[in-house]
Protein backbone atom coordinates (compact mmCIF):
# COMPACT_ATOMS: atom_id res chain seq x y z
CA UNK A 1 0.00 0.00 0.00
CA UNK A 2 2.45 2.46 -1.55
CA UNK A 3 1.53 6.00 -1.72
CA UNK A 4 2.20 9.38 -0.74
CA UNK A 5 -0.57 10.40 2.07
CA UNK A 6 -2.29 8.63 4.22
CA UNK A 7 -5.46 9.17 6.58
CA UNK A 8 -5.48 7.19 9.78
CA UNK A 9 -6.75 7.42 13.48
CA UNK A 10 -4.32 6.05 15.97
CA UNK A 11 -5.91 4.80 19.27
CA UNK A 12 -3.81 4.03 22.69
CA UNK A 13 -4.88 3.26 25.59
CA UNK A 14 -2.09 3.58 28.22
CA UNK A 15 -1.55 2.02 32.00
CA UNK A 16 -2.16 5.22 33.66
CA UNK A 17 -5.84 4.40 32.37
CA UNK A 18 -6.52 7.96 31.65
CA UNK A 19 -8.79 6.68 28.89
CA UNK A 20 -8.74 6.18 25.34
CA UNK A 21 -6.87 8.45 22.70
CA UNK A 22 -7.77 8.64 19.44
CA UNK A 23 -5.76 10.68 16.85
CA UNK A 24 -6.92 11.49 13.21
CA UNK A 25 -3.86 11.95 11.67
CA UNK A 26 -2.73 12.96 8.04
CA UNK A 27 1.02 11.35 7.37
CA UNK A 28 2.69 12.71 4.29
CA UNK A 29 6.31 11.21 2.59
CA UNK A 30 6.42 13.40 -0.28
CA UNK A 31 10.67 14.34 0.65
CA UNK A 32 10.77 13.28 4.75
CA UNK A 33 7.90 11.51 7.17
CA UNK A 34 5.56 15.15 7.74
CA UNK A 35 2.00 14.57 10.04
CA UNK A 36 -0.87 16.94 10.78
CA UNK A 37 -3.29 15.66 13.92
CA UNK A 38 -6.73 16.75 12.71
CA UNK A 39 -9.00 15.75 15.39
CA UNK A 40 -7.82 14.28 18.17
CA UNK A 41 -9.76 13.21 21.72
CA UNK A 42 -9.59 11.46 24.86
CA UNK A 43 -12.71 9.24 26.03
CA UNK A 44 -12.78 8.62 29.96
CA UNK A 45 -13.59 4.79 31.33
CA UNK A 46 -16.83 4.59 33.33
CA UNK A 47 -15.93 3.90 37.18
CA UNK A 48 -17.13 -0.03 36.22
CA UNK A 49 -14.17 -0.45 33.52
CA UNK A 50 -11.91 1.16 35.71
CA UNK A 51 -12.18 -1.07 38.25
CA UNK A 52 -12.00 -3.89 35.31
CA UNK A 53 -8.62 -2.92 33.96
CA UNK A 54 -7.26 -2.16 37.29
CA UNK A 55 -7.97 -5.87 38.29
CA UNK A 56 -7.41 -7.57 35.16
CA UNK A 57 -4.21 -8.81 36.12
CA UNK A 58 -5.63 -10.84 38.48
CA UNK A 59 -8.22 -12.14 36.02
CA UNK A 60 -8.43 -16.43 35.08
CA UNK A 61 -8.25 -17.32 31.88
CA UNK A 62 -11.50 -17.48 31.36
CA UNK A 63 -12.36 -14.08 32.66
CA UNK A 64 -9.42 -12.45 30.64
CA UNK A 65 -11.39 -13.68 27.56
CA UNK A 66 -14.45 -12.77 28.55
CA UNK A 67 -12.71 -9.53 29.21
CA UNK A 68 -11.39 -9.16 25.80
CA UNK A 69 -14.59 -9.38 23.95
CA UNK A 70 -16.31 -6.70 25.62
CA UNK A 71 -13.38 -4.61 25.38
CA UNK A 72 -13.12 -4.86 21.97
CA UNK A 73 -16.82 -4.37 21.88
CA UNK A 74 -15.94 -1.15 23.87
CA UNK A 75 -13.50 0.29 22.34
CA UNK A 76 -15.23 -0.13 18.59
CA UNK A 77 -18.31 1.73 19.87
CA UNK A 78 -15.62 4.59 20.85
CA UNK A 79 -14.06 4.25 17.31
CA UNK A 80 -17.32 4.09 15.73
CA UNK A 81 -18.40 7.46 17.85
CA UNK A 82 -15.38 9.41 16.98
CA UNK A 83 -15.58 9.02 13.34
CA UNK A 84 -19.34 9.53 13.18
CA UNK A 85 -18.81 12.70 15.53
CA UNK A 86 -15.87 13.95 13.08
CA UNK A 87 -17.86 12.80 9.66
CA UNK A 88 -14.48 11.61 8.83
CA UNK A 89 -14.57 9.89 5.45
CA UNK A 90 -10.99 9.26 3.93
CA UNK A 91 -9.41 6.77 6.31
CA UNK A 92 -7.15 4.25 4.84
CA UNK A 93 -6.61 2.61 8.18
CA UNK A 94 -7.73 2.07 12.26
CA UNK A 95 -5.01 1.64 13.76
CA UNK A 96 -4.87 0.40 17.58
CA UNK A 97 -2.85 -0.74 20.28
CA UNK A 98 -5.35 -2.23 22.90
CA UNK A 99 -4.96 -1.91 26.36
CA UNK A 100 -2.21 -4.05 28.07
CA UNK A 101 -3.33 -6.36 30.95
CA UNK A 102 -0.07 -8.32 31.00
CA UNK A 103 3.30 -7.69 30.00
CA UNK A 104 5.83 -10.53 30.65
CA UNK A 105 8.35 -10.70 27.78
CA UNK A 106 11.08 -13.06 29.76
CA UNK A 107 8.27 -15.46 29.58
CA UNK A 108 7.23 -15.01 26.13
CA UNK A 109 4.22 -13.83 26.50
CA UNK A 110 2.01 -9.79 26.30
CA UNK A 111 -1.84 -9.40 26.37
CA UNK A 112 -3.41 -6.19 24.59
CA UNK A 113 -7.05 -6.62 24.71
CA UNK A 114 -9.66 -4.90 21.91
CA UNK A 115 -7.35 -6.28 19.33
CA UNK A 116 -9.82 -9.12 18.60
CA UNK A 117 -10.38 -9.93 14.83
CA UNK A 118 -14.32 -8.63 15.24
CA UNK A 119 -12.80 -4.92 15.48
CA UNK A 120 -12.88 -4.79 11.90
CA UNK A 121 -16.41 -5.92 11.19
CA UNK A 122 -17.98 -3.56 14.23
CA UNK A 123 -15.86 -0.59 13.32
CA UNK A 124 -15.95 -1.31 9.40
CA UNK A 125 -12.80 -0.46 8.86
CA UNK A 126 -9.19 -2.05 8.12
CA UNK A 127 -7.57 -2.38 10.99
CA UNK A 128 -3.75 -2.75 12.22
CA UNK A 129 -3.19 -3.82 15.59
CA UNK A 130 -1.70 -6.28 17.96
CA UNK A 131 2.21 -4.52 17.56
CA UNK A 132 3.94 -6.18 20.26
CA UNK A 133 3.19 -10.41 20.17
CA UNK A 134 5.52 -10.77 17.39
CA UNK A 135 8.29 -8.67 19.00
CA UNK A 136 7.94 -11.19 22.08
CA UNK A 137 8.02 -14.18 19.54
CA UNK A 138 11.38 -12.68 18.10
CA UNK A 139 12.94 -12.40 21.89
CA UNK A 140 12.06 -8.84 22.36
CA UNK A 141 10.89 -7.06 25.05
CA UNK A 142 7.51 -6.05 23.05
CA UNK A 143 8.10 -2.23 23.81
CA UNK A 144 8.97 0.60 23.76
CA UNK A 145 7.28 0.81 20.46
CA UNK A 146 7.04 4.63 19.99
CA UNK A 147 10.65 5.18 18.99
CA UNK A 148 10.39 4.34 14.97
CA UNK A 149 8.22 7.04 15.90
CA UNK A 150 10.93 9.53 17.54
CA UNK A 151 13.24 8.53 14.92
CA UNK A 152 11.12 9.25 11.69
CA UNK A 153 9.38 12.38 13.06
CA UNK A 154 11.21 14.11 15.74
CA UNK A 155 14.78 13.69 14.60
CA UNK A 156 15.93 17.12 15.50
CA UNK A 157 15.84 16.18 19.05
CA UNK A 158 18.63 14.62 21.06
CA UNK A 159 16.21 12.88 23.74
CA UNK A 160 12.40 11.74 23.09
CA UNK A 161 11.06 11.49 26.99
CA UNK A 162 7.30 9.86 27.35
CA UNK A 163 5.87 10.83 30.58
CA UNK A 164 2.83 8.42 30.70
CA UNK A 165 2.17 5.96 33.47
CA UNK A 166 5.61 5.13 33.37
CA UNK A 167 8.77 7.14 31.84
CA UNK A 168 10.34 5.89 28.61
CA UNK A 169 12.92 7.27 26.80
CA UNK A 170 14.62 7.25 23.04
CA UNK A 171 17.71 8.60 21.30
CA UNK A 172 20.35 7.51 19.02
CA UNK A 173 23.56 6.08 20.09
CA UNK A 174 26.29 5.01 18.05
CA UNK A 175 23.90 5.34 14.95
CA UNK A 176 21.54 2.91 16.51
CA UNK A 177 18.33 3.70 18.41
CA UNK A 178 17.96 3.13 21.83
CA UNK A 179 15.43 3.04 23.67
CA UNK A 180 13.59 1.91 27.02
CA UNK A 181 11.27 1.99 30.64
CA UNK A 182 12.97 4.29 33.16
CA UNK A 183 10.86 4.38 36.14
CA UNK A 184 7.05 4.24 36.95
CA UNK A 185 5.21 7.81 36.68
CA UNK A 186 1.50 8.00 36.93
CA UNK A 187 0.91 4.91 37.46
CA UNK A 188 2.24 5.47 40.65
CA UNK A 189 1.01 9.38 41.24
CA UNK A 190 -2.38 9.18 40.44
CA UNK A 191 -2.53 6.09 42.77
CA UNK A 192 -1.53 8.29 45.83
CA UNK A 193 -3.43 11.18 44.28
CA UNK A 194 -6.36 8.74 44.55
CA UNK A 195 -5.90 8.39 48.24
CA UNK A 196 -6.27 11.69 48.42
CA UNK A 197 -9.58 11.95 46.81
CA UNK A 198 -8.46 13.42 43.86
CA UNK A 199 -8.33 11.90 40.23
CA UNK A 200 -4.55 13.32 39.68
CA UNK A 201 -1.73 15.52 41.33
CA UNK A 202 -2.87 18.78 39.35
CA UNK A 203 0.20 20.60 38.56
CA UNK A 204 2.30 18.38 40.64
CA UNK A 205 0.68 20.80 44.00
CA UNK A 206 0.24 17.41 45.93
CA UNK A 207 3.74 16.40 45.92
CA UNK A 208 5.27 19.85 46.32
CA UNK A 209 3.66 20.50 49.56
CA UNK A 210 4.97 17.23 50.73
CA UNK A 211 8.67 16.25 51.94
CA UNK A 212 10.95 14.05 50.80
CA UNK A 213 11.68 10.71 53.01
CA UNK A 214 15.22 10.37 52.22
CA UNK A 215 15.39 6.34 53.53
CA UNK A 216 12.54 5.71 51.01
CA UNK A 217 14.30 7.61 48.34
CA UNK A 218 17.52 5.77 48.94
CA UNK A 219 15.52 2.37 48.49
CA UNK A 220 13.34 3.42 45.31
CA UNK A 221 16.86 4.33 44.01
CA UNK A 222 18.61 0.77 44.85
CA UNK A 223 15.71 -0.94 43.04
CA UNK A 224 17.35 -3.75 40.52
CA UNK A 225 15.49 -2.29 37.72
CA UNK A 226 17.52 0.56 37.84
CA UNK A 227 20.90 -1.40 37.57
CA UNK A 228 19.40 -3.83 34.33
CA UNK A 229 21.14 -2.81 30.97
CA UNK A 230 18.68 -2.22 28.66
CA UNK A 231 16.75 -3.28 26.63
CA UNK A 232 14.31 -3.16 29.06
CA UNK A 233 10.26 -2.52 30.41
CA UNK A 234 8.07 -2.28 32.34
CA UNK A 235 4.64 -3.02 33.06
CA UNK A 236 2.26 -3.01 36.66
CA UNK A 237 3.50 -6.58 37.80
CA UNK A 238 6.85 -4.36 38.30
CA UNK A 239 4.82 -1.75 40.05
CA UNK A 240 2.18 -4.00 42.26
CA UNK A 241 5.22 -6.08 43.16
CA UNK A 242 7.96 -3.55 44.16
CA UNK A 243 6.69 -0.01 44.46
CA UNK A 244 3.76 0.05 46.33
CA UNK A 245 4.60 -2.58 49.21
CA UNK A 246 7.82 -0.70 49.69
CA UNK A 247 6.24 3.11 49.59
CA UNK A 248 3.25 1.08 51.61
CA UNK A 249 5.96 0.16 54.26
CA UNK A 250 6.63 3.59 55.43
CA UNK A 251 3.99 4.93 57.91
CA UNK A 252 3.99 8.37 56.20
CA UNK A 253 1.81 11.02 55.08
CA UNK A 254 0.51 10.55 51.25
CA UNK A 255 1.57 14.15 50.12
CA UNK A 256 5.21 12.74 51.43
CA UNK A 257 5.23 9.83 49.22
CA UNK A 258 4.11 11.63 46.41
CA UNK A 259 7.21 13.90 47.15
CA UNK A 260 9.78 11.53 47.42
CA UNK A 261 8.39 9.52 44.10
CA UNK A 262 8.65 12.47 42.27
CA UNK A 263 12.22 13.41 43.24
CA UNK A 264 12.88 9.72 42.74
CA UNK A 265 11.28 9.68 39.07
CA UNK A 266 13.23 12.69 37.88
CA UNK A 267 16.61 11.60 39.64
CA UNK A 268 16.35 8.41 37.33
CA UNK A 269 15.55 10.31 34.59
CA UNK A 270 18.50 12.63 34.71
CA UNK A 271 21.06 9.88 34.91
CA UNK A 272 19.85 8.95 31.93
CA UNK A 273 19.23 12.25 30.02
CA UNK A 274 22.31 13.33 31.43
CA UNK A 275 24.21 14.88 27.53
CA UNK A 276 25.66 18.35 28.15
CA UNK A 277 23.61 21.05 26.37
CA UNK A 278 21.10 18.90 24.95
CA UNK A 279 16.92 19.24 23.33
CA UNK A 280 14.98 16.77 25.39
CA UNK A 281 11.48 16.49 23.96
CA UNK A 282 8.95 15.76 26.69
CA UNK A 283 5.09 14.27 25.71
CA UNK A 284 2.72 12.72 28.08
CA UNK A 285 0.08 13.39 30.24
CA UNK A 286 3.41 14.13 32.78
CA UNK A 287 4.38 17.03 30.73
CA UNK A 288 1.38 19.33 32.43
CA UNK A 289 3.28 18.43 35.97
CA UNK A 290 4.80 21.68 36.86
CA UNK A 291 6.33 20.48 39.70
CA UNK A 292 7.77 17.17 38.29
CA UNK A 293 9.68 19.22 35.43
CA UNK A 294 11.02 21.62 37.53
CA UNK A 295 12.56 19.23 39.51
CA UNK A 296 13.67 17.82 35.94
CA UNK A 297 15.23 21.22 35.31
CA UNK A 298 17.11 21.23 38.27
CA UNK A 299 18.88 18.40 37.48
CA UNK A 300 19.63 18.93 34.30
CA UNK A 301 20.65 22.94 34.22
CA UNK A 302 22.43 22.75 30.87
CA UNK A 303 19.43 21.21 28.99
CA UNK A 304 16.92 22.89 26.66
CA UNK A 305 13.46 21.04 27.94
CA UNK A 306 11.08 21.47 25.11
CA UNK A 307 6.92 20.57 26.40
CA UNK A 308 5.29 20.93 22.76
CA UNK A 309 1.64 21.84 21.78
CA UNK A 310 -1.24 20.35 23.57
CA UNK A 311 -2.42 17.89 20.69
CA UNK A 312 1.20 16.47 20.55
CA UNK A 313 1.51 16.41 24.54
CA UNK A 314 -1.68 14.23 24.74
CA UNK A 315 -1.82 12.07 21.38
CA UNK A 316 1.88 11.59 20.62
CA UNK A 317 1.17 7.52 21.54
CA UNK A 318 -2.09 7.66 19.43
CA UNK A 319 -0.28 9.80 16.88
CA UNK A 320 3.09 7.06 16.82
CA UNK A 321 0.73 4.14 16.57
CA UNK A 322 -0.98 5.44 13.85
CA UNK A 323 2.51 6.11 11.93
CA UNK A 324 3.03 2.20 12.86
CA UNK A 325 0.35 1.46 11.40
CA UNK A 326 0.77 3.26 8.26
CA UNK A 327 4.18 1.45 8.21
CA UNK A 328 2.83 -2.01 8.38
CA UNK A 329 0.53 -1.13 5.74
CA UNK A 330 3.65 -0.27 3.51
CA UNK A 331 5.47 -3.66 4.97
CA UNK A 332 8.26 -1.52 6.29
CA UNK A 333 9.83 -1.65 9.48
CA UNK A 334 8.25 -0.36 12.19
CA UNK A 335 9.96 -2.41 15.21
CA UNK A 336 13.66 -1.90 16.14
CA UNK A 337 15.70 -4.64 17.72
CA UNK A 338 18.15 -2.29 18.99
CA UNK A 339 15.38 -1.04 21.08
CA UNK A 340 13.51 -4.51 21.54
CA UNK A 341 16.01 -6.72 21.69
CA UNK A 342 14.56 -8.78 19.62
CA UNK A 343 16.52 -11.06 16.89
CA UNK A 344 15.83 -8.79 14.14
CA UNK A 345 13.95 -5.60 12.93
CA UNK A 346 10.92 -6.26 11.96
CA UNK A 347 7.52 -5.01 10.54
CA UNK A 348 5.13 -5.74 13.20
CA UNK A 349 1.02 -5.84 13.62
CA UNK A 350 -1.67 -7.59 12.34
CA UNK A 351 -3.81 -6.55 9.25
CA UNK A 352 -7.85 -7.14 9.33
CA UNK A 353 -8.79 -5.71 5.79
Amino acid sequence: MFKENYNVIGVMSGTSLDGVDLAYIKFNNSDRWMFEIFQSETVSYSEEWLTKLKNAIHFSTSELEELNISYTKLLASIISEFIFKHHLTEIDAVCSHGHTILHQPQNGFTLQIGNLPMIRDLVNQTIVCDFRVQDVQFGGQGAPLVPIGDELLFSEYDYCLNLGGFSNVSFSENRKRIAFDISPVNTVLNYFANELGFPYDDAGNLAKSGNINQDLLRQLNDLEFYTLLYPKSLGMEFVNAKIFPLINSYPIDEKDKLRTFVEHITFQIAKICNKPNAKLFITGGGAYNRFLIERLRNYLPTTDVVIPDDKTIQFKEALIFGFLGVLRLRDEINVLSSVTGAKQDHSSGIIFK
